[in-house]
């Protein structure tokens, strides 16, 4: 189903719900992973993307069509992530080193974490990064989002991401020859 008729079921108060699990079924799993790489455990992201689901479900009326369905859907899904993020942040107050041994263990005894020791050690340069350059090399590494989309999504100049990609894969690529 294209993304015109999801919102056109939308728009039609006898089928907004069928639309919203057709719009779901279309885009939940690419969304719960975009988040996944943000937020790290699974129960964090499910919550998340129910956030996003609800912004999204309330919000569909002021979908303008300025860009893309899917470009929308990111951005909101992104803040949401960077809300949870920043929310986490200020609660939490163990020092960083006690983060880092924790992230560690999370991903470790997380059943739904299945990577082999390359990935684990990309996580943790990734979780070295700074919030910005993560949630860019992201965008572009995992979820193969263009410039432009990722400009759209983010609100930044495309330059600007560059910049950022550029140097996240250099500090990424620090860390993984040092660690």
């Amino acid at each position: 189903m294209t993304d015109e008729q999801i919102l056109d079921m939308l728009a039609d108060q006898s089928q907004a719900e069928r639309g919203f699990r057709m719009l779901m079924e279309k885009y939940q799993e690419r969304l719960y992973w975009h988040i996944r790489r943000m937020v790290v455990t699974h129960e964090d992201a499910n919550d998340v993307l129910q956030n996003c689901l609800v912004k999204v479900f309330r919000g569909i009326s002021r979908f303008q069509g300025k860009s893309s369905l899917y470009t929308w859907l990111y951005r909101i899904a992104t803040n949401e992530a960077i809300t949870f993020l920043k929310k986490q942040k200020k609660h939490s107050a163990a020092s960083f080193h006690d983060e880092a041994n924790t992230l560690e263990n999370q991903l470790v005894a997380d059943p739904f974490f299945d990577e082999d020791e390359i990935q684990l050690k990309l996580r943790k340069a990734l979780d070295e990064l700074p919030e910005k350059q993560r949630i860019v090399f992201n965008m572009r590494y995992y979820d193969e989002m263009s410039y432009n989309d990722m400009s759209e999504v983010l609100g930044t100049s495309v330059g600007a991401l560059k910049a950022s990609y550029h140097h996240a894969a250099k500090k990424i690529e620090h860390y993984l020859k040092n660690n």
